[in-house]
């Protein structure tokens, strides 16, 4: 992190909790602006909530989130937010422009009047996800990979610093996968903005992430992979033994002789335990 400059995201002894659940107790921890962060963690670890908590939805039960340098607040136009819910886009007979549209003033049902700087706004999002041959198709042709980069293409309206992507990689394809977190690590070097991507698995992520920001147990670490996916940092946040095993540039976080991030996910049909119910889609929709 460069001198003088605050961080991206600054937690100072942060209690939150998720209905009866502890999601983090007293955890610090600084995040650069302009990195990439992967963020990682079994079920219910509260991936989304803590992602809801810098949106200020959720208040902490002690301690202080700073988000570039300010104490979090609703509605705060400096973070783009793509929830994990995004089941509703599947019928729509919207073209992919007037969609991204759809955030630009906040608008989710029926297309907004924007006047020319929004119109100027959104061609500008959807040239920099690489998505101009999307804008006349309409959402129910688009493929899962090509949705998501109208999605972005929303995020990234308002120019936001930070991005907040909320399991992006679900129900994706591992082609598809793979583009989307390369599409997302250039974005984000373009544009020099601050990336937290949440996923049930590290290896989509691992060419991308500088990183990882794993959650369990109440706790966090957060570091580069090799000093965080380690069975001793690992059995911690998961209170059970865990093994690491590392084959061909993969890695397989594994208990007992099962691989868990696959284990942990494969009963959700596509939906975290952790959601709460966060249907903002887009920065200024977030108050």
């Amino acid at each position: 992190m460069s001198q003088g400059k605050p961080a991206a995201i600054e937690l100072t002894h942060v209690t939150l909790a998720h209905g009866r659940r502890i999601i983090l107790r007293d955890v610090s921890l600084s995040i650069g602006q302009g990195e990439f962060i992967g963020v990682l963690g079994p079920n219910g670890a509260g991936k989304t909530t803590l992602m809801r908590a810098l949106l200020g939805l959720i208040v902490p039960d002690a301690g202080q989130i700073r988000v570039l340098g300010k104490p979090v607040a609703r509605g705060n136009p400096d973070i783009g937010y793509m929830p994990q819910v995004r089941s509703t886009l599947a019928g729509r007979r919207l073209r992919g422009r007037d969609f991204v549209a759809c955030a630009a003033d906040g608008h989710r049902w029926g297309v907004p009047h924007l006047d020319r700087a929004a119109h100027a706004a959104i061609e500008h999002a959807l040239t920099i996800v690489g998505a101009q041959h999307l804008a006349d198709r309409p959402l129910a042709e688009l493929s899962g990979g090509e949705r998501q980069r109208l999605l972005l293409a929303q995020c990234l309206l308002g120019e936001p610093k930070l991005l907040l992507l909320d399991e992006p990689l679900i129900s994706l394809d591992p082609n598809h996968q793979a583009s989307v977190v390369e599409l997302v690590r250039r974005i984000q070097r373009e544009l020099n903005i601050t990336v937290l991507f949440s996923a049930h698995e590290l290896n989509p992520l691992l060419g991308a992430l500088d990183r990882v920001l794993y959650l369990g147990n109440g706790d966090a670490a957060l570091g580069p992979v090799a000093e965080v996916i380690t069975p001793a940092v690992l059995s911690r946040l998961y209170g059970a033994p865990i093994d690491v095993m590392r084959v061909n540039g993969r890695i397989f976080v594994m208990s007992g002789g099962v691989e868990i991030e696959k284990h942990d996910h494969q009963h959700e049909n596509g939906h975290a335990h952790d959601e709460s119910g966060a249907h903002a889609h887009h920065h200024h929709e977030a108050g």
